[in-house]
């Protein structure tokens, strides 16, 4: 898939467990999951401005294009 999912890289950054990310965003750890492992087919842009908040990053600082070969 071209768009990448780089969530796991930010909560390291940040030093963030998912447990931790969870609790704040107001989702359940298995969503979180799904999410961080570019499994979801969509995210809704009050998930992401959670995230955004939370992490103190850009919605860009998490997701990716790379084009396929």
């Amino acid at each position: 898939m071209p768009i990448i999912v780089n969530l796991d890289v930010m909560m390291a950054k940040r030093k963030m467990s998912s447990g931790e990310l969870a609790e704040k965003i107001g989702i359940s750890q298995a969503n979180l999951s799904i999410l961080k492992t570019g499994k979801a087919k969509a995210i809704r842009f009050s998930t992401m401005e959670a995230i955004c908040k939370a992490l103190n990053c850009q919605p860009g600082d998490i997701l990716e294009y790379r084009e396929h070969d």
